[in-house]
């Protein structure tokens, strides 16, 4: 395919700054693109948790129309780096890499949460993304570069193809192709009405085909009208949203567009690698699974867990949320506990989560949590669990199946989503349908089943699901030709 200029403005991206999966994607992606050949550019905010990634800054200073006037800000720049743990030739040239620009506002940015804090989510957070949508585009005509695509994930950045369609349609920029990524569409950006003058847009683009929705501002649902291709991460959440159960009421729009692409998508192999994983005790890989016992060990002592190979272990890894299912999985609890097995579970969230599962960890011999986010005990989980446990509500793509399939612990999902595009019943993992707390501990019970009795089967599963490629390479591909029908669909609009 022929070089292109992708503009990716995300709210967050690894290793800046994370929330969720989103920042995942956003690292990942743009990485493989560029190996592909593409000039790719990543702007997004310069939060607090950035300023401890250098980055040089830039002569200019960035004027970003807002409201009546105008805000201003520096710009920093720096390179996506690689993954660690890629393994290159040591005389291969160099692989380029995308562009990162910080957009620069201490007053919007310089906070301790990226959409919240404690006290729930910003009051100022339309202004915080107006900023960075409008300012992005502004940075592109202040540095010469003119993106083919443009491309913008979730509510924080849906402004974007609603510049693309008013103020900047006539200009230098108004050839791009927009592509919005939905990777949750239940976080859709609403606003009061009185607060539109903020995006400096004209009530022309408050009307119930634009951005006004049950007399309130949705941002998402601004995007989801004015991009040129609207994409999901993974196919059967494409087909969910659509339907009245899954469509946040927002599946009237999408079957009406009748045009939304679900690519799933793939994992850092280089990142979550068990053969060369630095957070982990030992390295093991499908020719040899002996690091396991290892690393199964190591997580049972860190965990004040008893030390015993030959007890099955379950992680669990989330938000603790109820889109995460984890109110079935308390409901499940009493059943899970009374089999002989050992849950340890890694994740923040709804306050009475918290406090049942830190007063678990201290009455339970067999059940441990640590309550916040630490990366690398999310990887040693992984590398020592012999299960993984995902009892979500719904589940866009889910990343930690993947992770799991690619260390051999084999996941126990429910068949939605991206987790039922990527587990096979009984060959990668195992699946269940209904949301109860009953159907989750019988699933369990089956791979409880599988790993007593049925140890070579239980293996061979372990080894499908490692050897499973879940890299970006394939979803690059889809991308590529999404961008190429963007592009031709952008061109057609013009000329009406």
């Amino acid at each position: 395919m022929p070089r292109l200029n992708i503009l990716f403005v995300v709210s967050e991206c690894v290793p800046f700054a994370k929330t969720g999966g989103l920042a995942d994607v956003a690292g990942a992606l743009p990485a493989a693109l560029a190996d592909r050949g593409h000039d790719v550019r990543i702007v997004m905010p310069r939060y607090r948790v950035t300023k401890k990634h250098p980055a040089t800054r830039l002569d200019q200073v960035l004027v970003v129309p807002m409201g009546d006037g105008h805000a201003y800000g520096g710009v920093l720049q720096t390179r996506l780096p690689r993954s660690p743990g890629e393994q290159r030739r040591p005389d291969a040239p160099p692989l380029p890499t995308a562009t990162v620009y910080f957009l620069e506002h201490d007053h919007f940015y310089d906070r301790e949460g990226i959409y919240n804090d404690a006290n729930g989510d910003f009051g100022d957070n339309l202004a915080r993304y107006t900023f960075l949508s409008r300012g992005a585009l502004e940075l592109c005509s202040a540095i010469g570069f003119q993106p083919h695509i443009v491309h913008v994930q979730d509510w924080p950045t849906s402004l974007v193809p609603v510049y693309l369609n008013t103020l900047y349609r006539d200009g230098p920029l108004g050839g791009a192709a927009s592509i919005l990524t939905v990777h949750n569409l239940a976080y859709q950006g609403w606003f009061g009405r009185d607060s539109l003058p903020v995006t400096g847009l004209s009530l022309d683009t408050y009307h119930r085909g634009g951005l006004e929705r049950e007399g309130s501002l949705n941002v998402l649902q601004g995007g989801l009208v004015n991009a040129t291709v609207v994409s999901t991460v993974s196919p059967t959440y494409a087909v969910e949203i659509q339907t009245r159960d899954g469509g946040d009421g927002l599946d009237g729009l999408l079957r009406a567009r009748g045009d939304t692409v679900g690519i799933l998508n793939g994992i850092d192999e280089n990142v979550w690698n068990p053969a060369t994983d630095k957070h982990i005790a030992a390295h093991y890989s499908a020719k040899d699974l002996s690091g396991k016992a290892a690393c199964k060990a190591a997580l049972q002592r860190e965990m004040g867990l008893a030390e015993r190979p030959e007890v099955p272990i379950l992680g669990l890894v989330t938000r603790l949320v109820q889109q995460k299912g984890i109110d079935i999985f308390v409901a499940a609890l009493d059943r899970l506990l009374s089999e002989d097995l050992q849950v340890v579970v890694l994740g923040s969230g709804e306050s009475w989560a918290e406090e049942l599962f830190t007063r678990l960890s201290t009455t339970t011999p067999h059940f441990r949590s640590f309550i916040g986010m630490n990366e690398p005990l999310s990887h040693r989980i992984e590398a020592g669990a012999d299960l993984f446990l995902m009892p979500s509500r719904y589940e866009p793509c889910g990343l930690n199946q993947m992770y799991s399939q690619r260390y051999g612990t084999l996941p126990v999902v429910r068949a939605v989503g991206g987790l039922d595009d990527t587990v096979d019943h009984f060959v990668t993992g195992f699946k269940f349908a209904e949301l109860s707390g009953a159907a989750l501990a019988q699933a369990v019970e089956w791979a409880l089943h599988a790993y007593r009795h049925e140890p070579a089967q239980f293996r061979a599963m372990q080894l499908r699901a490692m050897r499973k490629p879940q890299g970006w390479n394939h979803a690059c591909r889809q991308y590529e030709a999404m961008f190429r029908l963007a592009m031709a669909r952008r061109r057609s609009e013009l000329q009406r």
